[in-house]
């Protein structure tokens, strides 16, 4: 096998970053690896920025925040077995999420695949190991393989639910000659809905008095549709936390995204008409159960399995939310009814009403943050109680600036998604919502921030463990079992990794400290305790 290019042409590892560059690829997160040489250099003739985490895990959180905040597929460059293996959980939280994700990974040799010879690396099956976490996975057994494989991931990205895409390439094959084309090939446009479908849509709604809407991730790049719709209904609006902001937070149609409220539940039963885009209805989307759906259910997704899962429709529209909303707009078009408006203010303030204690000091603490934060900054949260309140309570107008790991709810996600937030946005604040029981998870990458002189701000959410779960065994009855944790210094960690550390007692230093992070020339740690915040 040769390790060395052929002359002429570039190694297909060489070539593979072309291809990336030629789609738009801007930045790669990954870890060299001896697997890995082939791809990295094609590198230094490229125009792509390189990252390096300190955990492969933390390249895929890195690229799922990149493409969260952008919309647009990130990169993963990962070696072969345990390179792959450690983004595995990230690549599923992607997964489950719809974030566009490339996993680019080398492989061991073709002649070796499936044979058990013990090779450096070596998986039974990698692709096996990981075609669940993906939209599919590939295995390019020869050079010319790689662009017509390279153009069906991208036109998964450009056409499907976005989804991340594994492509692994034997080690005999990133070292060979690559004779192929290194254009992008065409863009794929989105489906839309046939025509008969949208007029029995459009027949059910225009009958309903009581329109109601709930808007998910899939629908939150149509914010003006959305809006022409709503208002041209009179429809009350419902948004997950995946799609914060689509709506503005004080619109008068706005119900905001306080999902796992009886208020809001209630709310939507009393509907005669739901309408339901880019949302799965999923457990994660409402907390306290789905609602009950009285009237007529009209259901819009690009993904066809969403449209046949759990709440059979009515009306079943298949294709591109924005091009879908728009049309039932024109067709539906009518004066703004405001009927609606006083029991929508009456379900909000119901639902801001019945908050518990705890929630109601989370919520003191989101007030600080959004006071500090201007309205296109971005709110990267870990699963942390605080994080659970914010999904409800977070206030934007804007969509893509407030992000959870709302599906697959996976610890330590924040920080390094954090990261590849501010990388794709830097002109933006960003901020990282996260627990101390999340934070060392993925605390590791305190030193890629640092590495990288980023202005990052991480408000650390202290219950001294796993709070959430804590209370839940306090509320059975269990004994508390690993739990409460005993922390290392955090603020001597964070200034042993080059961070900035602070401490934050009230909702006004809470605010000063991170105008101050903003400010930066490294990260900031702000611890903020629960036992100790005051108003």
């Amino acid at each position: 096998m040769t390790t060395e290019p052929i002359s002429g042409h570039p190694t297909c590892g060489e070539a593979a970053i072309r291809l990336l560059e030629a789609y738009g690829i801007d930045t790669v997160f990954g870890i060299p690896g001896v697997h890995t040489l082939e791809l990295y250099r094609g590198l230094p003739n490229s125009s792509i920025r390189h990252i390096t985490p300190r955990h492969e895990q933390g390249a895929a959180f890195m690229a799922d925040g990149y493409a969260r905040v952008t919309g647009r597929p990130a990169a993963c460059l990962l070696t072969t077995g345990p390179g792959l293996t450690n983004a595995a959980t990230a690549i599923a939280q992607a997964y489950s999420d719809s974030s566009p994700m490339l996993v680019l990974s080398s492989v061991n040799d073709r002649r070796d695949l499936g044979m058990g010879r013990g090779r450096l690396h070596e998986l039974q099956s990698q692709r096996s190991a990981i075609a669940p976490l993906c939209a599919f996975s590939h295995t390019v057994l020869e050079p010319a393989e790689l662009p017509e494989v390279m153009a069906r991931a991208f036109g998964v990205f450009q056409s499907a639910r976005p989804r991340p895409v594994h492509i692994e390439i034997p080690l005999d094959v990133l070292a060979a000659p690559a004779s192929f084309s290194t254009k992008a090939r065409p863009a794929i446009g989105r489906p839309s809905a046939c025509d008969a479908a949208l007029v029995q849509a459009a027949d059910l709604i225009a009958m309903a008095e009581r329109p109601v809407l709930i808007i998910g991730g899939g629908a939150r790049d149509c914010p003006a549709a959305v809006r022409q719709l709503a208002e041209g209904l009179g429809a009350a609006v419902l948004m997950t936390g995946a799609a914060k902001g689509t709506l503005p937070h004080d619109h008068p149609l706005s119900l905001g995204s306080s999902t796992d409220q009886p208020a809001m539940m209630e709310f939507i039963s009393r509907a005669d008409a739901v309408i339901v885009a880019g949302c799965e209805l999923a457990e994660t989307d409402f907390w306290s159960g789905l609602p009950s759906f009285g009237g007529s259910l009209i259901r819009i997704d690009i993904d066809p399995i969403a449209l046949t899962r759990d709440v059979v429709p009515d009306v079943a529209l298949l294709g591109d939310a924005e091009a879908i909303l728009c049309d039932l707009a024109d067709r539906l078009a009518t004066p703004n009814p405001a009927h609606q408006h006083p029991e929508i203010a009456a379900a909000r303030e119901a639902a801001r009403s019945t908050l518990p204690p705890l929630r109601r000091l989370h919520a003191e603490v989101l007030a600080a943050i959004r006071a500090a934060l201007p309205p296109d900054g971005v709110v990267m949260s870990d699963m942390t109680q605080i994080a659970y309140a914010g999904n409800a309570l977070w206030r934007t107008d804007r969509p893509r600036t407030w992000h959870h790991p709302h599906g697959y709810g996976t610890l330590g996600f924040a920080l390094p998604a954090a990261i590849g937030a501010k990388l794709a946005k830097p002109d933006q604040d960003v901020v990282c919502l996260i627990g101390d029981g999340g934070l060392m998870f993925t605390v590791q990458d305190l030193m890629t921030s640092a590495e990288l002189d980023m202005p990052l701000a991480i408000v650390m959410w202290n219950n001294d463990g796993y709070g959430q779960i804590r209370d839940g065994m306090i509320q059975r009855g269990i004994p508390e079992i690993g739990v409460t944790l005993k922390n290392p210094d955090h603020h001597m960690l964070a200034k042993a990794m080059g961070c900035l550390s602070l401490r934050a007692d009230t909702p006004a230093a809470l605010t000063e400290a991170l105008r101050q992070a903003f400010k930066a020339r490294c990260p900031t740690l702000i611890e903020v305790r629960q036992d100790s915040f005051k108003s």
